[in-house]
């Protein structure tokens, strides 16, 4: 089997995902002379960055749905989180949850809400607390799975079942975490899922200049406000208890999760599919023809 580690070098490790700026410099200057000067106050002040999606939310609220789909805001824990829904969709059609990843929005969940809606499907975008114009400030990878189940047993109790889900990077972890304890649909679509946390939370440290120390403090606060242990959401331990059919799309060449988490995840869940793509990197595998087509047909399987 093969599994992400979080052995890897941080540099090598889930991403390229906080770009060099002045505002990252200065982050980085921050959280390092408060680690040094105030230890707890180093270790809430990483705690708080790590929660809170970049870019910013507001940045993308110009990019959400418009024309076409309405959006409903849901009340959730201590936010809430935005559904659309397409504003024509025939009648009976088989509905497709959409769920997008850390720092992103609903609105790079179009390109495949047309491509299934073509084939018939009806599809659902969920925006997640703390992105788009869903409330919050801060989220995390526990949350998104909480998200991801409350949405598909509210539909169920409202008696519209789920055909399939499908959720792009840490959306996709959050997916199969939930998958693995039982989420309620039919099929899993998993799109450039990161495979460990942990590594993450190393990579971060790496970035923002923080000590082992550091890091470990802020992992076991994360780990004992959300009650989960970070091994726990791996693909060794989800994979197995996952039953759903299951493809993964990953691209060779993905600069933010490394493609060998997409070949754990499939390695790990009973007769998971992997579809290689090359020179899309992480995000153009949501908008490209190819892409879209083989997601459409995996779904549409009885």
């Amino acid at each position: 089997m093969t599994t992400a580690t979080s052995t890897a070098a941080p540099s090598a490790a889930a991403s390229n995902y906080y770009g060099a700026s002045r505002w990252m410099r200065a982050l980085r200057l921050a959280l390092g002379a408060s680690q040094r000067a105030w230890p707890a106050l180093g270790v809430r002040a990483a705690y708080r960055l790590f929660g809170t999606p970049l870019p910013l939310k507001w940045l993308n609220r110009r990019h959400g749905p418009e024309a076409g789909w309405q959006r409903e805001a849901w009340s959730f824990e201590n936010a809430n989180l935005g559904l659309y829904t397409p504003d024509a969709a025939p009648p009976g059609a088989p509905r497709v949850l959409l769920v997008h990843g850390w720092g992103g929005h609903a609105g790079q969940m179009l390109p495949l809400a047309q491509a299934l809606a073509a084939e018939g499907f009806a599809p659902l975008l969920l925006e997640m607390p703390a992105h788009g114009r869903s409330a919050g400030t801060v989220s995390n990878l526990p949350q998104f799975a909480r998200a991801i189940d409350y949405v598909a047993a509210r539909l169920a109790l409202e008696g519209t079942g789920l055909k399939a889900i499908a959720a792009h990077s840490l959306g996709a972890n959050a997916l199969a975490y939930a998958a693995s304890r039982g989420l309620r649909t039919e099929r899993l679509v998993l799109l450039a899922p990161p495979a460990s946390p942990h590594a993450f939370t190393r990579y971060f440290a790496h970035v923002f200049g923080l000590s082992e120390r550091t890091r470990a403090a802020m992992q076991h606060r994360i780990e004992a406000r959300e009650g989960i242990l970070m091994p726990l959401l791996e693909p060794a331990a989800v994979g197995p208890r996952i039953a759903q059919p299951t493809l993964v799309v990953h691209d060779r060449d993905d600069r933010v999760n490394r493609f060998a988490d997409g070949v754990a995840y499939r390695d790990a869940i009973a007769g998971a599919e992997l579809v290689a793509t090359q020179d899309l990197g992480h995000r153009r595998i949501l908008r490209e023809p190819s892409v879209l087509q083989q997601v459409a047909a995996f779904i549409s399987k009885a």
